[in-house]
């Protein structure tokens, strides 16, 4: 995962305040007065347990009926071909025809102008408050994965701890393994998702699937990833703040936690914004700066040497020649090795947020088509950027790779700690917002039963939530400064499982419902009612009997990934471990580890 994020993983975790999300060729903006506060602010539904599985696989069926007929002609490459040479804008999308299967698919249904369902809304209310905000293609997706996910600016160091050979193998087998565990998701989203019953994000997918403990579990996980992902960026950007302050003769002087203290004031200030409108833009345009940044590293890096000192810090190498190895570094241990694996997996983890892209889409079944062009393009970057950088720093390469760039440079090591603070503030602002939202909405508006976050009340809590917030990420930021290690553990302790872990599991507890509905089996549309002939552990082994080969081989994945995790989470913290134990670096220190 990018150590930034994307306007469209903002804007779709947003939906969490209850704001309208409209995403227009690849931009999402918030509007405030949505068409139908009535049907897109009914909350209640995203919890109500009553809703079959029958009902949803039902709609989400007719859903993508409809679909098949809604012009995409902006979509893919043409979508680009637009955007780049035409300077006309594009006419809204209209909202034709909601239910026009053939008349042999309208048998079941209710007249959607007349019959109202159990909340009082129609089908045709429903159908047109939900396409209004689905406008993003295939092209705008591609677009807003690359954004999110692409940052291989920690790439480098990862390989620098594998060699050429098993760093191009281990970041190839887990681009595989990503692409195929975003196609689960994408295939359980489009079995479930409808304009009926429409799905807002990874927490809704999982309680269509197992129910409300599983919501809790991935919201609250996710909420805790996006903590721990403003304490990396307060890391990096603190380390990148005290060493612009240095300057090229290295006279001046930053003290390494009073950079972070900057950060944090910046961020919690700036972080009593609500609304990311504005942010959105920011977001894109920082992806950009940040591709900037990677390629001048690419080039400057082997125009001068290796930051010696700052490798030394963080990683007692000693100086000596630049050495490159095709194989596993003699150098490199067990926990070097590991660290790095999970430096892969932090790269790969956009799954968390692959759900909120999905339901901003016109046509989400054409989701994977700008999904896997975008896999190939990350992929290829990742390669590019590691092996350059490595190739002229081998094991003095620092992480993030900007930040190895030595005093000598200081103008181009200057321009990239620049952009990547203005970028990270960015980053951090999207990450904490969300990260609130998902901890206000999951634990005190479910939990403790507190009013909207739009209340009055609502707002007066964000006031008092922000500033403790980006506190406590400050704490474990200034506890933790190994920016290697800190990711190393959010990689596996949260994005492994969102990209590696849950896919699978999800897909099996899919298949096991799906599968074991039998063809004599009825379900009223009217009533959302299914008359089911068997329950229970019988009807379970039959759903899993029907695709054993792939359910036993995705519940063995599942559980390797998990597996992975404990093993990812062991070496990151004995790395902190004895990190701290040589000496370099304490906690609250004020010696900056990027020297």
């Amino acid at each position: 995962m990018a150590d930034k994020i994307s306007g469209a993983n903002m804007g779709a975790n947003a939906h969490l305040d209850g704001e309208k999300m409209d995403t227009k060729e690849g931009t999402i903006t918030i509007s405030h007065e949505p068409p139908s506060a009535s049907i897109v602010g009914n909350y209640s539904m995203y919890l109500d347990s009553g809703i079959s599985f029958e009902n949803y696989v039902y709609w989400a069926k007719r859903s993508r009926e409809v679909e098949k007929h809604i012009s995409t002609d902006d979509a893919g490459f043409a979508y680009w071909r637009k955007k780049l040479f035409s300077k006309v804008s594009d006419p809204p999308m209209q909202n034709t025809s909601v239910m026009t299967e053939p008349s042999a698919k309208n048998t079941n249904r209710t007249d959607g102008d007349s019959t109202s369902d159990s909340w009082g809304i129609t089908e045709t209310e429903w159908e047109q408050a939900q396409r209004a905000g689905r406008t993003a293609t295939w092209g705008s997706i591609f677009y807003l994965i690359t954004t999110d996910i692409l940052g291989p600016i920690n790439v480098p160091w990862a390989i620098s701890q594998m060699g050429y050979g098993p760093g191009a193998v281990l970041y190839t087998v887990f681009g595989g393994m990503a692409c195929y565990s975003g196609l689960q998701l994408w295939k359980i989203f489009v079995g479930l998702d409808s304009t009926r019953f429409p799905m807002r994000n990874y927490g809704d997918l999982a309680f269509r699937v197992y129910g409300n403990w599983a919501r809790i579990l991935v919201n609250v996980l996710q909420s805790f990833q996006f903590f721990l992902n403003v304490s990396v960026l307060i890391v990096s950007n603190g380390q990148g703040l005290a060493q612009m302050a240095i300057g090229a003769n290295g006279q001046g002087f930053l003290c390494f936690i009073a950079a972070e203290v900057i950060f944090m004031v910046i961020g919690f200030l700036l972080g009593q914004i609500r609304t990311l409108q504005r942010l959105s833009y920011l977001s894109n345009i920082a992806i950009w700066l940040n591709i900037i940044v990677v390629i001048m590293t690419m080039v400057v890096v082997h125009q001068y040497p290796p930051n010696y000192e700052a490798s030394l810090t963080s990683y007692h190498t000693p100086k000596g020649p630049v050495v490159t190895s095709g194989y596993w570094p003699e150098s490199s241990t067990l926990e070097n090795k590991i660290n790095a694996m999970m430096n892969a997996v932090f790269a790969y983890g956009g799954a968390t947020l692959f759900n909120e892209l999905m339901a901003e889409m016109r046509r989400p079944y054409d989701f994977w088509k700008g999904f896997i062009i975008a896999e190939i393009f990350i992929y290829v970057c990742y390669l590019i950027s590691g092996m350059v950088v490595y190739s002229a720093q081998g094991q003095f390469t620092f992480n993030p790779s900007y930040q190895g760039i030595p005093n000598s440079a200081y103008k181009f090591q200057t321009l990239g700690n620049a952009i990547n603070f203005i970028t990270g503030i960015i980053a951090a602002l999207l990450y904490g917002n969300i990260g609130i939202k998902v901890f206000y909405n999951v634990v005190l508006h479910d939990i403790f039963h507190l009013p909207d976050l739009n209340s009055r009340t609502g707002k007066l809590v964000w006031i008092g939530l922000v500033p403790a917030y980006w506190v406590l990420a400050w704490v474990i930021a200034a506890a933790i400064p190994q920016i290697s290690n800190l990711s190393s553990f959010v990689g596996a302790a949260c994005i492994l499982q969102f990209s590696f872990t849950f896919p699978p599991m999800l897909l099996v507890g899919f298949n096991v419902q799906n599968d074991a509905m039998l063809p004599e089996e009825e379900f009223n549309p009217t009533t959302g009612e299914a008359q089911r002939l068997d329950s229970g552990i019988k009807r379970w082994i039959r759903g899993y009997k029907k695709k054993f080969v792939w359910n036993t081989f995705d519940v063995i994945y599942a559980l390797g990934a998990l597996s992975a995790a404990g093993l990812g989470i062991w070496s990151s913290v004995t790395s902190m471990h004895k990190a701290f134990e040589g000496g370099n670096l304490t906690p609250f220190t004020c010696a900056n580890p990027a020297g």
